[in-house]
C-alpha cells in the first residue's frame, strides 16, 4: 500500500499550513500591539481589534519611475527614427526622383526643427529633446544627400570641413534660439573642433599649419569658456580646449626637437610661444585651471627657447641649454601673477631641472659602482684614465656636461631657499648638497682625468663631505638659527661621504700603493670625525646640564651619527690591515690571524669606553671582523681552530666587564668548545673522548664550585660548557661509528646525565642528556626501523599516520596542557 501523497497534494497541504501559520502570526502581533498600548499610561485604553491577515501578498513597488520609463521610450523612439532616416537616405535613395527626394528630406528636416518649439510651449521638454536630436541628425543627412546629388566631385575633406563649419553655426544659433534644449550647443562645440584641422588637411598643408589650426580652435574654445553662459557648452569647450591645445603643443614640440637647423626650429618655437601665451592667459583668467595652465605655459616656453640652439649643439650641451632656460624661468617669475600661476611656472621649471638631473643619473651610478666591474683585476696596474678605471663606457662624450648640469641644479635649489616655505627649506638645502657632491664625483670621469687625479679628487670630496657632516653638529653651530636645515645638510653630507668612501675604495683597488694610501686616509678621516663628534656631543651635554641635546626631527641624532662613523672606521681598519698583510705577501690563514688585532683593539677600547653609546656598535662591528678572519682561514682547519680560540680569548676578556659578562661569557665558552672540535677534526682524531674528558672533568668541578659560591648561577653557565665539550663530539663520532661500544657507552652516560638532571632539577643536564640520548637511540634503531617499514604492507604507514592524526586531534588540548606543565617545570629549574 502506498501512503505517500502525490507531490501536488503534498504541496497543497503545505500551502494550507503556511496560510494558517501566517494568520495566527498576524493575530498574535495584533494582540501584542494591544497589550503594549495598555502598558503605556498616555496611550488610549480602547481595545484594538485584531487585524485579519491579507488574503494575498501585498503588491511589490514598481522598479522604475514614470519619468524613467518616459525617457527610455523617448530615447528608443528617437534612435529608431534616426536609423530609419539613415536607411532612407543611404539605402532607398535611388527609388525616388530628384524632386521627391528633396521634398521628403527637406520637409522632414523642417518639421523636426520646428517641432521642439511647439513641444516646449506645451511643457513637453523630454519629447522636445528627442525630436531636436533627431533634427540634428537629419541636418547631417541633408548635407550627405547634397554631396551625393549636387557635389559628387568635390574634395571629401574640404566639403566635410565646410559642412562642419556650417552645421556648427546652424546648431549654435538653433541652441541659442531654443535655449531650453540641452543638446544643440554641446554638439555645436564638438563639431566646431573639425573645420580648421580638416581644412588644413584638405589643403595638404604642412604639420606647422595643422598646429596653427589646432591652436586657433583651442583659442575659440577658450573664448567659449570665458564669454558664454550655458554651462554644458562651457564645460565641454574646456575639455576640447585642453585636447586640441595639448595636441598642438605636442606636435610643435616634436617639430622643435627634431629640427635639423636652428631656423627650422624657430617656426615651431613661435607656435610653442603662442601656445604658451594662450595657456598663460587661461591660467590668469580661469582660477580652476591656474596651476595646470601655468605648468603647460612654462614647459612650452622652455621647449621653444631651448629648441632654437639645440640643432647646433651636442646632446650634452643641448641638455644644458634646456636647463638654463628652466633656470631663467625660475628666476624670472617675479611679475605680479596669481600665486597659483606663479607656482605652476616654477613647477614647469622644476620639471625641466628634474629631467636634466635624471639625465645625469647613469653617469653618477657608473662612477659609484663602475669599479666593481674590475674586481678581478685587483692590483693589476693603474688604468690609463678615470673612464678606463670605471670599466664601462655609457657614452661619456655625451655626458661630459653632467657636472655642469648638476652644479646648475644645485645652485637653483640653494637660491630657492629664501623663497620656499619653512617646511621645505631643509629638503632644498639637502638636495643642493647631494647635487653638488654628485657634480664633483662625476667630474674626473666627465673630463677623463688621470687615474691618480681621480682618486685624489674623490678623497678630497669625501673629506669635504665628512667636514660638512660634522661641522653643523658642533655646539656653536647648533645654537645658530635654522638648526633643522643644518641638520638635514649634515645627514645628507654623511650619506654622501659614506657612499664616496665606498666608491673611492673600489676605485683604489687598481694599484697596491693607491689602496694602502686611500684606506689609510679614509681611516684617519673617519676616526677624526668620530672624535670631533664625541667632543661636540660631550660639550653639548655639559651645556645642557647632562641632558641629551635636542635634535631636529627627521635627522640622525648626534650619538647615532658618531656610532655610524665609528663602525665604518672599524671596518676600514680591518680592510687596511688585510691590505697591509697582502702587500707583505702573507697567506690567507696568516692574514686571518692579523685581522684578529681589530677585535682585540676594539675590546680594549670598549673597556675604556664602558657604557658609552658607541661602545656596543663598534664591538658588534669588530665581531664581523672576527667572522672575516674565520672566512679567510676556512681552507685550513688548524688555522680555523686557532682563530676560534683567539676569538674566544677576546670574548673572555670582554666578559670581564660587568655589562658584557652574560653575552660575552657564553660566546667565549661556545668559541672555546668549537675551537676544540675543529682541532680534533683537523687532527683526524678517532677517539675524541681522550681529549674532551680531561676538559670536561675540571670544567664540571669549576661549575660545582661556581654553584656553591653563587647559588643563583644558571646550570647552563656552570655545567653546560663542560658537558657539551664531551657529549656533542662523542655524538658526532657515534653516528659514524659502525660498532656498538661507543653508542652504548654514550647512551649510558647520557642517561645518567639525564637522570641526575631530573633528580637535581638542573635544566642543562636534563636537556643536554635527553637530546644526546634521543639522538643516540635513534641512530642505533634506525636500521631496524627501516627494515620493519620495508616489511610492512604499503597501506599500513598511511593508515597509521591517519590514526596518529586522529589521536593528536582528539587529545590536542590535553597535550597543550602537558606541554605547558613541562615548560613550567623546566623554567623552575636552576
Amino acid at each position: 500500500m502506498e501512503n505517500v501523497p502525490r507531490p501536488a497534494e503534498e504541496l497543497a497541504v503545505l500551502d494550507d499550513e503556511l496560510a494558517r501559520i501566517e494568520a495566527r502570526r498576524a493575530q498574535l502581533l495584533a494582540r501584542r500591539s494591544y497589550l503594549l498600548t495598555l502598558l503605556r499610561p498616555e496611550a488610549p485604553r480602547s481595545p484594538v481589534p485584531p487585524v485579519p491577515p491579507p488574503p494575498w501578498p501585498a503588491p511589490r513597488p514598481p522598479e522604475t519611475s514614470p519619468p524613467s520609463v518616459q525617457n527610455a521610450l523617448l530615447a528608443l523612439g528617437g534612435v529608431l527614427l534616426t536609423i530609419a532616416a539613415i536607411a532612407f537616405t543611404v539605402v532607398s535613395w535611388g527609388a525616388m526622383g530628384i524632386g521627391g527626394r528633396s521634398v521628403v528630406l527637406g520637409t522632414v528636416t523642417v518639421a523636426a526643427l520646428a517641432a521642439p518649439a511647439l513641444l516646449l510651449r506645451r511643457a513637453l521638454t523630454s519629447t522636445a529633446e528627442a525630436v531636436g536630436a533627431l533634427a540634428l541628425v537629419l541636418t547631417v543627412l541633408d548635407a550627405y544627400a547634397l554631396y551625393r546629388v549636387a557635389l559628387p566631385g568635390t574634395d571629401p575633406l574640404g566639403y566635410t570641413a565646410t559642412v562642419c563649419a556650417v552645421l556648427a553655426a546652424v546648431w549654435a544659433a538653433y541652441g541659442l534660439l531654443l535655449d531650453r534644449l540641452r543638446a544643440p550647443l554641446p554638439v555645436a562645440v564638438l563639431t566646431a573642433q573639425l573645420p580648421l584641422p580638416l581644412g588644413a588637411l584638405a589643403a595638404d598643408a604642412s604639420q606647422l599649419t595643422l598646429v596653427w589650426a589646432l591652436l586657433a580652435t583651442a583659442a575659440a574654445d577658450v573664448a567659449i569658456v570665458l564669454w558664454t553662459k550655458p554651462a554644458p557648452a562651457r564645460s565641454l569647450a574646456g575639455v576640447t580646449a585642453w585636447v586640441t591645445g595639448g595636441s598642438a603643443l605636442l606636435i610643435a614640440s616634436g617639430l622643435s626637437v627634431t629640427a635639423g637647423t636652428s631656423p627650422d626650429a624657430v617656426r615651431p618655437g613661435l607656435t610653442l610661444l603662442a601656445g604658451a601665451g594662450l595657456a598663460l592667459f587661461v591660467a590668469v583668467r580661469v582660477p580652476s585651471a591656474s596651476f595646470a595652465g601655468a605648468l603647460v605655459a612654462g614647459l612650452a616656453a622652455i621647449t621653444a627657447t631651448g629648441g632654437v640652439p639645440r640643432p647646433s649643439l651636442s646632446i650634452g650641451w643641448a641638455v644644458v641649454g634646456y636647463l638654463l632656460c628652466g633656470a631663467a624661468l625660475w628666476t624670472a617669475v617675479r611679475a605680479p601673477l596669481p600665486r597659483t600661476t606663479a607656482l605652476g611656472l616654477r613647477a614647469a621649471a622644476g620639471v625641466v631641472v628634474a629631467g636634466a638631473v635624471l639625465w645625469t643619473l647613469p653617469a653618477t651610478a657608473l662612477t659609484l659602482l663602475g669599479p666593481m666591474s674590475r674586481a678581478e683585476a685587483v692590483w693589476s696596474g693603474a688604468p690609463g684614465g678615470a673612464r678606463e678605471a670605471l670599466g664601462t663606457d655609457p657614452g661619456w662624450s655625451a655626458m661630459a656636461t653632467a657636472p655642469l648640469v648638476l652644479l646648475i641644479a644645485a645652485g637653483l635649489l640653494a637660491s630657492a631657499y629664501r623663497r620656499l616655505p619653512a617646511a621645505a627649506r631643509p629638503a632644498a638645502l639637502a638636495g643642493a648638497t647631494a647635487l653638488g657632491w654628485a657634480a664633483v664625483l662625476v667630474l674626473p670621469a666627465a673630463l677623463d682625468l688621470g687615474y691618480a687625479a681621480a682618486v685624489a679628487t674623490h678623497l678630497a670630496l669625501t673629506a669635504v663631505a665628512l667636514t660638512l657632516a660634522v661641522y653643523p653638529r658642533l655646539p656653536a653651530v647648533r645654537r645658530r638659527p635654522a638648526p633643522s636645515a643644518l641638520s638635514a645638510v649634515s645627514t645628507t653630507a654623511l650619506i654622501c661621504a659614506l657612499a664616496g668612501a665606498g666608491a673611492v675604495s673600489l676605485l683604489a683597488l687598481a694599484t697596491e700603493t693607491t689602496t694602502l694610501i686611500t684606506l689609510g686616509v679614509l681611516l684617519a678621516l673617519l676616526c677624526g670625525g668620530a672624535v670631533a663628534l664625541n667632543a661636540a656631543v660631550t660639550e653639548a651635554g655639559t651645556a645642557t646640564d647632562g641632558a641629551a641635546p635636542t635634535e631636529a626631527p627627521g635627522v640622525l641624532p648626534a650619538r647615532s651619527f658618531q656610532a655610524l662613523l665609528a663602525c665604518v672606521a672599524v671596518a676600514t681598519a680591518a680592510a687596511l690591515l688585510c691590505a697591509l698583510c697582502a702587500s707583505a705577501g702573507l697567506r690567507h690563514e696568516h692574514i686571518a690571524l692579523a685581522v684578529l688585532a681589530v677585535p682585540a683593539a676594539v675590546a680594549l677600547l670598549g673597556a675604556r669606553l664602558r657604557r658609552h653609546p658607541v661602545a656596543l656598535p663598534i664591538e658588534l662591528t669588530a665581531a664581523g671582523a672576527g667572522l672575516l678572519a674565520v672566512a679567510l682561514a676556512s681552507g685550513h682547519p688548524e688555522s680555523v681552530a686557532l682563530v676560534l680560540a683567539l676569538c674566544a680569548v677576546v670574548a673572555a676578556g670582554t666578559a670581564l666587564r660587568p655589562e658584557r659578562r652574560p653575552a660575552a661569557g657564553h660566546l667565549a665558552a661556545a668559541l672555546f668548545v668549537l675551537a676544540t672540535w675543529v682541532r680534533l677534526y683537523a687532527s683526524d682524531v678517532a677517539t675524541p673522548e681522550a681529549y674532551t674528558l680531561p676538559v670536561t672533568v675540571p670544567a664540571l668541578v669549576v661549575g660545582v664550585l661556581r654553584r656553591r659560591g653563587d647559588p643563583g648561577a644558571s646550570s647552563w653557565t656552570a655545567y653546560g660548557p663542560g658537558l657539551a665539550a664531551t657529549l656533542l663530539p662523542s655524538l658526532v663520532a657515534a653516528w659514524g661509528d659502525p660498532h656498538w661500544a661507543r653508542p652504548l657507552t654514550l647512551g649510558v652516560a647520557a642517561l645518567a646525565v639525564t637522570l641526575v638532571g631530573a633528580r637535581l632539577r638542573l635544566q642543562a643536564l636534563l636537556v643536554l642528556g635527553g637530546v644526546v640520548l634521543a639522538l643516540d637511540t635513534l641512530h642505533e634503531l634506525a636500521p631496524y626501523v627501516v627494515q620493519a617499514v620495508g616489511a610492512l604492507p604499503r597501506w599500513l604507514p598511511p593508515a597509521l599516520a591517519g590514526l596518529l592524526l586522529l589521536a593528536v586531534g582528539a587529545t590536542y588540548e590535553r597535550r597543550l596542557h602537558d606541554a605547558r606543565r613541562l615548560r613550567d617545570s623546566l623554567g623552575r629549574m636552576r
